[in-house]
């Protein structure tokens, strides 16, 4: 669903990016309440993990492929306020490196993908734990229906952002219709990636998924080759504060540098669903080149090198590790701002 330039209007651009930057300035804000000693080293591990899945689109419809937005299995797992930084951080990254998304139209890309995906699928997420019960099943089907509809919903922001400024005479009522429709279809997809990936974290590390801080989680003891519940009486697990996050990164690192290098080449070529009605509607005549359209990495594939599979498998992992190294500068800054706070707190009341 990423916009380029000359879809939306000046005008609407503009005030669209300043909402956009008043989000990213919010979030920064808030992300220095979630980014603790375990989520700050992972926050941008999760952005360079939404980059690469965000590159395997998969055939949703007749002609039609989606992809992950990411918003809300990043607020899941690192929390709403980072979440929106981190897909901001990766929207930033296609951008400017490889002229995916308009640069007039960040703002619009960043309100679309970044805050309306993590409001929808944090909010329903948040709802849905009020009613289920206490339990890692219930943090995966949260998670789903979360996801679910915020592909959908990214998708009325856009149709509300084109009624507003849209520099083509298409009827709104066959935006509004075209843009949910196989959005719907593309939030399956969204659900299922985001609910898979959440389990699997949950199932090794529940201490590392924001959305689950505080479920109760039983000591588990290994006995004749089978997992089962600690007596009352076995000794205390180690703190989850006190728990390496190291595997946990290097195993997601990996994962990612494999899906964006290797996996993506298989991808479905067919254009995502804003493509695909932006065609067959014509909101595409007034589009513009992309500013970066020379980049040497441009359209995901390296500039001079010729075989297909290479090419993009190179991108794809420079990529992911220019997200890492701008997320992980961004959420450590951030987190050290946070230590700044506390270690300044104590000493102000002190001397009031």
């Amino acid at each position: 669903m990423h916009v380029p330039d000359g879809f939306i209007d000046a005008p609407v651009s503009i005030a669209a990016g300043v909402a956009a930057a008043g989000a990213v300035a919010v979030s920064l804000r808030g992300a220095r309440r979630e980014l603790d000693e375990r989520a700050a080293p992972l926050a941008g591990l999760v952005a360079a993990f939404i980059f690469a899945v965000q590159m395997l689109n998969f055939p949703v419809a007749a002609g039609t492929s989606g992809h992950l937005l990411g918003g809300a299995l990043a607020a899941i797992l690192v929390g709403p306020y980072t979440g929106v930084l981190c897909v901001s951080v990766v929207l930033l990254m296609q951008g400017v490196l490889f002229a995916d998304g308009g640069l007039t139209a960040l703002g619009v890309n960043v309100m679309n993908m970044a805050v309306v995906t993590v409001v929808v699928a944090y909010a329903v997420f948040r709802g849905l734990l009020k009613l289920l019960p206490d339990t890692r099943r219930s943090v995966t089907v949260a998670a789903f229906a979360g996801a679910l509809l915020s592909v959908p919903g990214a998708a009325v922001m856009f149709t509300l952002l084109y009624a507003l400024g849209g520099t083509t005479d298409v009827p709104l009522g066959k935006v509004f219709t075209a843009m949910v429709g196989v959005h719907v279809l593309i939030g399956i997809g969204e659900a299922v990636i985001t609910a898979a990936t959440v389990g699997a974290v949950l199932a090794v590390r529940p201490d590392l998924v924001h959305g689950a801080r505080g479920l109760a989680a039983p000591l588990k003891l290994r006995v004749g080759g089978e997992l089962v519940d600690a007596p009352a009486s076995a000794p205390a697990a180690v703190p989850a504060t006190a728990r390496s996050t190291k595997p946990v990164w290097v195993t997601g690192l990996i994962t990612a540098l494999v899906l964006a290098g290797f996996v993506s080449f298989y991808a479905s070529t067919s254009p995502d669903g804003l493509e695909k009605v932006a065609a067959d509607k014509g909101i595409d005549q007034n589009v513009k080149e992309h500013a970066s359209a020379d980049s040497p990495l441009a359209d995901y594939s390296v500039k001079d090198v010729d075989d297909a599979r290479l090419s993009g498998g190179l991108a794809g992992v420079i990529g992911v590790g220019a997200t890492v190294a701008v997320g992980t500068g961004i959420f450590w800054t951030v987190r050290r701002r946070r230590a700044q706070d506390l270690t300044a707190a104590p000493t102000a009341s002190t001397a009031v």
